[in-house]
């Protein structure tokens, strides 16, 4: 029979760190170029960094699976 240890405990920092390599988040978010903005999707990665943008969401979607990610909305 298994046993499993119900008193062990994964370190917080590598509980954080969980799935930060396989996803990215995908936020709606306005851009400004002098007086003007333009509405965007951002694709931030797992920790907050924002590394892109897409005019709609499904290409902020399809940019990202291209990268071998997983797309994930964030609000």
């Amino acid at each position: 029979m298994n046993h499993v240890d119900t008193n062990a405990r994964m370190p917080v920092q590598d509980f954080l760190a969980l799935g930060l390599r396989d996803v990215a988040y995908v936020k709606p978010a306005v851009v400004a170029d002098g007086e003007a903005t333009q509405d965007v999707f951002e694709i931030h990665t797992a920790d907050g960094t924002v590394v892109g943008a897409a005019a709609t969401r499904e290409l902020a979607f399809a940019a990202i699976r291209q990268n071998g990610l997983e797309p994930v909305s964030a609000h």
